[in-house]
């Protein structure tokens, strides 16, 4: 082992500039590793770690206006319950900051004892104390508006108060992905004020014992509040849901992605490790000639890869981690989820021993295996092989350089594949942009049919369809309840009277389509959490207290609301809630003007919205992932121009005698660079044209898989994209081939031909 160590250290010594482009190799990789670890830890772990730290409750019922002691009554005869807080929520408020302004605000009474939970977490100056004037913000609404601790905030009639603190409650997502910001303020204040000691309360915070019992606190809180109207509740689980219909599948998508980024990482490790072996191999044939045993030579390699990966591999995961972790750090505010601190650390510990164990690994192996042959093999080389003329002009010089990259069968694999899989994770994060886009803009990506909706009553949807541009229009009702057997578990009806398909065609997955009121096609996400399938029931507990029930016929790979939804016909629910609401949805004829029709509605006395996708379309939203996507965007071009530099680089320098010849024969500059223009599309096209193939085959449904398997995702890239990135692929190859050609030319060729 001191033998390896001692030939290590000489190894490093004597390599000097291919050390340095080595560890340069292993940075890039290891920041592309620390940027996909960042991404896929923060946000993976984002909500759970957040309501830890809010000490978010288990269960938060709303309801009508209520006196404090009969919900303190109510909350004493349930089992399983470790704390409750009783709280007043006022919606509509008017909230002013200098030019900013809102009449959405939601403003939240709180108890201030020394002993009451408050069900969210400070990120910024203090809690509220009791005393006059304060209030505490979400940290989406300070972020938005610039607020912090000491500036004073409109509060509608309450007037001009002092933000004491900023906090962060993972129940909901924060202001402006929210239309309604959030402030709190201390109930025990307002008592005194107003001098009203039991002012009713219309929200009850639930913390239970045994938080896998909840259902059974759920099941006896139904049984006992006869008399509260308007009772709705929604459990931790809930809460994770409410989350992902607001960026659920774009944060699956980009830890997907991350993933992927991992394997590339690991994909490039391992070629870089083996091309300096490949490098190397003259000198493991001396070394072998003087009877050094094959295992210190593996040894050596390894230990020497160990080092400079360390080194390297800890600089690129803080760097890789650093660039994206503003990004990050920004998508999980705009979620009111905290981002992970200091623990990430403990991943990117591990992805830095993966990132040394793969350069260990795959420095030592070819090692061992050409240490394995006889020394009289490794001590020639691979040189040319014979063959005719490669002949004058442009095209005998590129074709001349192809040869000289391609006589290392080897090396040029492993280089095609480092670039190929670049290619591919760039040509999946294109797609993944593009989705994004159509998931926020597109409602066909999601199987809707229809482009507006216009809040009139049901009866008057044959006024809608007689209007110009309109195809068809139907009253969609849309209904929120929970499972009769599983009350944690919500579950979104979406009822058309008449065929769905026509303005709502998810996937069939399994089973039929419904044919009558009594039936139900259920979302995969809905029947995956509820275990439900084709001929099983559905039974749904309603806001108002009553149960529907509906027998499944087939399941949907629906997008929405993370699948956790079921298409009925209205005719029972409209039987529990006559009363029930809905809107009409408007389908426009081919070349129709949705502004027209728009105009239309509007004459009609109807408030017209525009139908998206699946996603939020707030602009800073989508802003932060365009700065992910960026971030790895980069870092990932990097990894590709180094390759094609390296390569290069590698193939100018064991080929010096052969450039040195041309030169010493009159060729200038412009030759040398069309030698090394060949060599590098000579990996780079069959790169780029491998890497459509991999994006295409393996990636992109890879990451739909991984991302959402209750639903049909596309992520690949288009073939305009495919194009541009095969394009780039050329430039970076013509740019690499210049500045090794220009290094290459700056050394006389009596240089080059010494060494021969």
């Amino acid at each position: 082992m001191r033998a390896a160590w001692q030939g290590a250290l000489t190894q490093l010594r004597s390599a000097g500039h291919r050390t340095a482009l080595s560890a340069a190799g292993i940075f890039l990789a290891a920041a592309m590793a620390g940027a996909a670890v960042v991404v896929a830890y923060g946000l993976g772990t984002g909500f759970d770690r957040s309501a830890r730290a809010a000490d978010l409750p288990d269960v938060i019922a709303r309801f009508a206006d209520q006196p404090p002691a009969r919900i303190r009554a109510l909350v004493h005869g349930l089992p399983n319950v470790a704390a409750a807080e009783t709280r007043i929520e006022v919606g509509g408020v008017r909230l002013e900051a200098g030019d900013h302004t809102s009449p959405k605000g939601a403003l939240q009474l709180v108890d201030t004892g020394p002993h009451d939970r408050r069900g969210y977490a400070l990120v910024g100056g203090r809690d509220l104390s009791g005393r006059p004037g304060e209030v505490v913000l979400e940290r989406g609404l300070a972020t938005s508006w610039g607020l912090r601790p000491g500036d004073d905030l409109q509060v509608g009639r309450l007037g001009t108060l002092r933000v004491v603190g900023v906090a962060v409650s993972p129940d909901n997502v924060a202001f402006p992905l929210a239309s309604a910001p959030r402030v709190y303020v201390s109930a025990d204040w307002l008592r005194r004020e107003t001098g009203v000691q039991d002012l009713r309360v219309n929200q009850l915070l639930l913390w239970t014992r045994d938080p896998a019992r909840t259902d059974v606190t759920l099941q006896q809180a139904r049984a006992t509040s006869f008399g509260i109207g308007d009772l709705r509740f929604i459990t931790r689980s809930g809460v994770r849901v409410l989350v992902d219909q607001a960026a659920g599948i774009v944060i699956a998508l980009l830890v997907a992605f991350s993933l992927v980024a991992l394997v590339a990482a690991a994909v490039m490790l391992a070629a870089q490790a083996g091309a300096e072996v490949q490098r190397r191999l003259q000198t493991v044939g001396v070394q072998r000639a003087l009877g050094v045993p094959r295992g210190v030579v593996a040894a050596q390699h390894g230990l020497a890869a160990a080092l400079v990966a360390l080194g390297a591999g800890m600089a690129g995961l803080a760097a890789g981690a650093l660039a994206v972790s503003g990004p990050a750090g920004d998508l999980l505010a705009t979620l009111n989820e905290r981002g992970p601190g200091l623990a990430v650390l403990a991943p990117l510990a591990g992805a830095l021993a993966v990132v040394v164990a793969v350069a260990t690994a795959a420095a030592a192996w070819p090692a061992w295996r050409a240490a394995g042959r006889p020394p009289v093999v490794l001590l020639r080389g691979a040189e040319l092989a014979s063959g005719r003329g490669s002949g004058r002009g442009p095209r005998g010089f590129l074709a001349l350089g192809a040869r000289l990259a391609l006589a290392r069968r080897g090396r040029a694999c492993l280089a095609v594949a480092v670039l190929a899989v670049s290619g591919a994770v760039i040509l999946l994060m294109l797609g993944l942009a593009s989705l994004v886009a159509a998931l926020r803009d597109d409602p066909g990506s999601v199987g809707k049919r229809y482009a507006l909706t216009a809040h009139l009553p049901a009866d008057r949807v044959g006024e809608v369809r007689a209007l110009p541009g309109v195809a068809d229009a139907a009253p969609r009702y849309v209904v929120q309840g929970a499972d009769s057997y599983a009350l944690g578990e919500p579950v979104k009806l979406l009822a058309f009277p008449g065929d769905h398909t026509r303005f709502e065609d998810p996937p069939l997955a399994a089973g039929r389509r419904l044919r009558g009121p009594g039936e139900a096609e259920v979302g995969l996400g809905l029947a995956d959490a509820l275990g439900v399938r084709p001929g099983g029931t559905l039974a749904v507990q309603l806001a108002s207290g009553a149960e529907v029930r509906f027998r499944v016929v087939g399941t949907v790979r629906a997008l929405d609301s993370d699948g956790r939804i079921a298409y009925v016909r209205p005719d029972r629910l409209l039987a529990a809630d006559p009363d029930l609401g809905n809107e009409i949805v408007v389908r426009l004829r081919p070349g129709a003007h949705r502004a027209a029709v728009s105009r239309e509605l509007a004459e009609l006395g109807a408030r017209p919205d525009v139908v998206g996708g699946a996603t939020t379309r707030s602009g800073a939203f989508l802003g932060t992932l365009v700065a992910v996507l960026r971030a790895v965007a980069i870092i990932d071009a990097l990894v590709c121009l180094y390759a094609l530099v390296q390569a290069l680089a590698l193939t100018a320098r064991e080929r010096r005698p052969t450039l040195a010849v041309l030169r010493a024969a009159g060729a200038g500059a412009r030759t040398v660079g069309l030698v090394l223009a060949g060599a590098a599309l000579a990996l780079a096209l069959p790169a780029a044209a491998l890497a459509v193939v991999l994006e295409r085959v393996v990636l992109a449904p890879a990451v739909g898989r991984l991302a959402a398997g209750y639903a049909d995702l596309g992520p690949g890239a288009g073939p305009g994209q495919a194009a541009a990135v095969a394009a780039a692929f050329a430039v970076i190859a013509l740019g690499a081939a210049a500045w090794v050609a220009r290094r290459t030319v700056s050394e006389p060729p009596v240089a080059g031909l010494r060494e021969e």
